[in-house]
């Protein structure tokens, strides 16, 4: 929070609020679609982006903008300054060799989960997955589990502010639904995920708390779906998730 006022530099946050506006359903924009986006006048969105423009972060045909490869600097230079992804790629890729399944961390970023590190084995998700990639919190196994640790009503308000349409048959849409299966969350320590955030894709998660008792982010595994019962993955996945979780316990601060 600003005490002063005059500390609050407008054209930075419009700018930023201009790169948001850019996303997987959003990759090209107008001059008019990015002020309807922002909430900004056409004028000033135009100038945001003909600066992005000319700073080499944005593409510009005439009509549509796309943010460049160079806008990733921006992003990847905040995750390499954290030191969570560096502590726990290691671990990582051990666990990945133990179990022969992709793991990955995140972190809760509003409504979504951000990726912090991953190892992957064989490719389960149509979409690749990678350090900065989002998924939304309320229909992921990390997701829910990140959601769990918040108090009750901060974990509502985020799912209700979420884009609840379903991207699979099994996708739950129903606030109250989603909340029932935080409170098991809650409740046995781990999330369970079939289907709902990809058709063929079961996962498990798990919370990461630091020396204090803190959930600082999530650890999961995902598979793909097989003749099994999804509780089969808790037996098989969950004491080595769990055995992770309580070494980076000790490490993490």
């Amino acid at each position: 929070m600003l005490n002063n006022p005059t500390d609050f530099i407008a054209s930075l946050a419009k700018g930023l609020r201009v790169i948001a506006a850019f996303g997987a359903q959003t990759p090209r924009l107008s001059i008019a679609e990015v002020a309807q986006h922002t909430g900004l006048d056409r004028a000033t969105a135009r100038r945001c982006l003909l600066t992005l423009h000319a700073e080499g972060y944005a593409e510009y045909d005439g009509k549509f903008f796309t943010l460049t490869p160079r806008v990733l600097r921006l992003g990847m230079g905040a995750l390499a300054s954290l030191p969570l992804p560096q502590i726990v790629q290691p671990w990582l890729d051990q666990l990945t060799q133990k179990i022969g399944q992709s793991c990955s961390v995140s972190i809760l970023d509003e409504t979504e989960i951000v990726y912090l590190a991953r190892a992957a084995q064989a490719r389960v998700m149509s979409i690749g997955l990678m350090p900065g990639s989002r998924l939304p919190a309320h229909c992921t196994s990390m997701g829910r589990v990140l959601l769990a640790a918040l108090p009750e009503t901060e974990a509502r308000a985020r799912i209700e502010a979420s884009d609840l349409t379903p991207r699979t048959p099994y996708s739950l849409t129903d606030p109250d639904a989603i909340m029932a299966r935080i409170s098991e969350v809650r409740a046995q320590g781990f999330a369970l995920i079939d289907q709902e955030v990809e058709a063929g894709l079961r996962s498990l998660a798990v919370p990461l708390f630091n020396g204090h008792g803190q959930v600082v982010a999530a650890l999961n595994t995902g598979m793909a779906v097989s003749d099994a019962p999804p509780e089969t993955l808790v037996h098989q996945y969950r004491d080595a998730l769990e055995q992770v979780q309580s070494g980076l316990r000790r490490v993490l601060r």
